[in-house]
């Protein structure tokens, strides 16, 4: 009787627990990424997205337009797993209103995924959604050298908006040399800043501004912008999204013009 060869059947072990290994690795390279949907086959986003889908750890968050989700993730076996995606309960109008709807579907219907370098391919039976790392479809700005408006203001107990910060439109810019510009809203402001560390920590210096008489309503704005430029600043810059807080907790949300 003719032996028996075994080595074929070891090759195949050895090519079976390499590709789990791989698998494991690119589980772990989703970890701290968020991705944006830059294409969709088969059944469309209702408002027209983009799905935006971040992982950390092993919590994963969603957005498709109208309402945020979150909730648990389990990456294994080649499937998405997420139930019960917790969502926030804001009310948005057709057709971005029903966009919510097709992330519970979709994930539901728990998806396919394989990552390739930046780009994330999720898969059902209804749709196929590529989606690219948010940093290279919409890279952070950088702090100094750019135009940022103020869009909200950060207190210790609540982010706010109002029709005088939306007119007034108070700006900020740091050059790289550490001068400063910008507006209150409604008078100009200069001065200097030191930027250092990652991510930057702003040590703005005593800021100048012009005496220019305001509404009570843009004075209130502007008293609240030069609240926080003074002193140590911490940042976070989310693509062209900037946010600025103080020592005592007050804050600003900018964004890049």
């Amino acid at each position: 009787m003719r032996p028996i060869s075994l080595a074929p059947v070891a090759i195949a072990v050895v090519a079976f627990v390499g590709c789990s290994d791989n698998a494991a690795a690119d589980s772990d390279d989703l970890n701290g990424r968020t991705f944006v949907s830059v294409e969709v086959q088969g059944d469309q986003i209702p408002g027209g997205g983009p799905l935006t889908v971040g992982f950390d750890a092993n919590q994963i968050r969603t957005f498709a337009g109208c309402n945020h989700g979150s909730g648990t993730v389990d990456l294994s076996d080649g499937r998405l797993t997420a139930d019960q995606l917790a969502m926030t309960m804001m009310a948005c109008p057709p057709p971005v209103g029903d966009a919510d709807a097709w992330v519970s579907k979709f994930f539901d219907a728990k998806p396919t995924w394989s990552l390739s370098g930046d780009d994330l391919t999720l898969r059902t039976d209804a749709a196929t959604v590529t989606l690219r790392d948010k940093k290279v479809v919409d890279p952070d700005r950088p702090l100094t050298g750019t135009t940022w408006h103020v869009t909200s203001l950060v207190s210790a107990q609540a982010v706010s908006t109002s029709v005088a910060l939306e007119q007034s439109k108070p700006t900020l810019t740091i050059g790289d040399d550490g001068a400063v510009s910008g507006s209150t809203g409604c008078n100009r402001i200069t001065g200097r800043a030191t930027v250092s560390g990652s991510p930057a920590v702003i040590e703005f210096g005593p800021l100048a501004t012009t005496r220019m008489a305001c509404a009570p309503e843009v004075s209130e704005v502007e008293q609240a912008v030069l609240r926080v430029l003074k002193g140590t600043v911490q940042t976070s810059i989310d693509a062209d999204e900037l946010k600025l807080t103080g020592t005592d907790g007050n804050g600003l949300v900018l964004r890049a013009q």
